[in-house]
This record gives structure tokens, sequence and C-alpha cells, in this order.
């Protein structure tokens, strides 16, 4: 039996849709802990990303559950890649720029870049770091500058920050004020969101 949505519903999910960033992105590499990535897949949904791109090849995606923080993964589109150079092609091919994460001595603060521009960052296992072969193809870095002891934050709480960052960016630049997605790419999404 399908369950009626209700124009309250409908209205939120519009207004939602709005706002949503499709040329804003991050790429989740072989993070395995389900805790930081349903908490990734929820701040991607509070900033408006529209979807993340999942890389795992050396770890297996993780089993979100139905908690609040993980039902944040049915209103983020995932795709899923195995091959490095060929994901990142593709985004390049977006006009994305790509980033990583990196605390090499080339990398930038996280306010030196333009996210008003097309972007993919990719968020890797804050122990193992950026898997060899995105590194190979990826320069630019970004690093989220720190005042104390402690040299690296979380995963979840590093894309939080980067998003802040890009949403603040965007919004100054009244990228949240028109929508991103063509009016019948809008139509599809709503017709696909009402029934979730």
């Amino acid at each position: 039996m399908t369950r009626e949505i209700t124009d309250k519903r409908k209205a939120r999910i519009d207004a939602v849709l709005a706002k949503r960033q499709k040329d804003l992105t991050l790429v989740i590499d072989n993070i395995w802990d389900p805790h930081n990535v349903s908490a990734v897949l929820r701040s991607c949904d509070a900033f408006g990303v529209a979807g993340v791109h999942l890389y795992y090849t050396t770890s297996q995606w993780p089993d979100l559950g139905k908690k609040s923080s993980a039902s944040a993964k049915k209103w983020i589109n995932r795709t899923r890649h195995l091959d490095a150079s060929t994901m990142v092609a593709g985004l390049r091919d977006q006009g994305m720029q790509v980033l990583r994460t990196g605390f090499s001595e080339t990398a930038r603060p996280v306010m030196d870049f333009d996210f008003t521009r097309p972007t993919a960052i990719i968020l890797s296992n804050e122990h193992r770091g950026t898997s060899p072969e995105l590194a190979e193809l990826i320069s630019d870095e970004i690093y989220i500058p720190m005042y104390g002891m402690v040299q690296s934050f979380n995963v979840s709480v590093a894309a939080a920050i980067i998003l802040s960052q890009a949403s603040s960016q965007r919004a100054q630049a009244g990228m949240y004020d028109t929508p991103s997605f063509s009016a019948e790419e809008l139509e599809q999404l709503k017709a696909e969101w009402y029934t979730r």
C-alpha cells in the first residue's frame, strides 16, 4: 500500500531540492567506520550536497543501519567506484576541481580554496590517509588549520568543517538562491523523493 504524501511534506522536499548543490561533492575513500560514514552523510544533507562518490577498494562499504544519522543516506545519491583514474577523470570531465585532504608541505588551508567552483573533495581514512592511487592523481591538498596538540580531526568532523566553509562561500555568492538542477532534473528528483 502506497503512503499518501502530505502537501506540507511535498513543500519541505521541494524547498530542500531547490537548494541542493549538484556540483559540490565528497569522495569517501575507504572509510570503514559506519558511525563516521553516517555522520559524513548527515553533514552532506545539512549543507545541501546532492551526492557523494564511494571509492571502496580495500574496505567494505559499511552497514549504516537505520538510526537517525544513518537515515541521511536516503537523501544523498551515492555512486560507487572501483577504479581511481576513471573516477577522477569523470569528476574532472564535469569541470570539477578535485582536492584531497592531507598535510604535505604543499597543502593549503581550507580557506584558500574557491568552493564556488564545481568541487570534489576526497576524504580518507584518518590513519591511512589518501589511497596511494588517488594521491598520485590529485596534487591539490587541503587542510584545516589547528592550534592545539592534536594533529587531525576525526573524518566526519573534518567533512563538516570543510562543507561549512564551502557552504558559507556558496551562500555569500547566492548559490543557494537558485536551483543548481534543471527544471527537468528537479521534477524527476521530486518524483523520487515523494516516494521515500
